[in-house]
C-alpha cells in the first residue's frame, strides 16, 4: 500500500491556499536526499514557506517535493522527499497537519512469497469434521438445564457499570 502522507501533504497545501493562508513546511533535514540551505538548518530541521509568491516551479509528487527558492537573494533548487516532511501548517493561525512515523509496509514483492496451499485429502477433511460434529454433540449433552436457564435469564436493570475481566 502507498503512504498516504504525499497525498494529504497536497490536499492541506490547496486547502490552505484556499482559504488565503501561507504554507510552511518542516523538513527533517537529517534524512537522505534531503536538499536545502544547510545554514539556515536548526535542530536538525528546516522551515520553508511554500507560499506562491515564496517558491517557484513547486511540484508535490509521492516520492518528492521539489521547487526553487531565494535565500539571501541567491536562488537555490530544494528537493525535499516526502519521508522527511514532518508538518505542513499556515503561517498566521499554525492550522494544519504534523505526520507521525509511519509504518514500514512490506513490499509487493514480498507478495510472491505468500505461503503455498497444500491439498487435503478428502478422507482425511471428512473424519475430522465428524469427530468435530461429535464432540459439539457431546458437550450440548453435557450441559445441565440449570446452565441453560442461568444463560437465558434478561440482564440485571439499573445503573450499567463497567466490570474488568483478567
Amino acid at each position: 500500500m502507498k503512504s498516504s502522507r504525499p497525498y494529504l501533504a497536497r490536499a492541506l497545501y490547496e486547502w490552505l491556499l484556499d482559504n488565503d493562508l501561507t504554507p510552511y513546511i518542516v523538513v527533517d533535514a537529517t534524512q537522505s536526499g534531503v536538499e536545502v540551505p544547510r545554514q539556515f538548518v536548526q535542530n536538525d530541521q528546516i522551515v520553508l514557506n511554500l507560499g506562491p509568491s515564496a517558491v517557484r516551479d513547486l511540484h508535490m509528487d509521492n516520492e518528492w517535493i521539489r521547487f526553487s527558492a531565494r535565500f539571501n537573494g541567491k536562488s537555490e533548487q530544494l528537493f525535499v522527499p516526502v519521508p522527511a516532511l514532518i508538518a505542513l501548517y499556515a503561517r498566521e493561525n499554525g492550522v494544519g497537519m504534523v505526520f507521525g512515523h509511519e509504518p514500514v509496509l512490506p513490499e509487493e514483492a514480498e507478495e510472491d512469497q505468500a505461503p503455498v496451499l497444500e491439498s487435503v485429502d478428502s478422507a482425511d477433511a471428512a473424519s475430522e469434521s465428524q469427530a468435530l460434529e461429535e464432540r459439539a454433540e457431546e458437550d450440548a449433552d453435557a450441559r445441565s438445564d440449570d446452565d441453560v436457564n442461568q444463560q437465558a435469564k434478561p440482564p440485571r436493570k439499573g445503573r450499567p457499570s463497567l466490570r474488568v475481566i483478567k
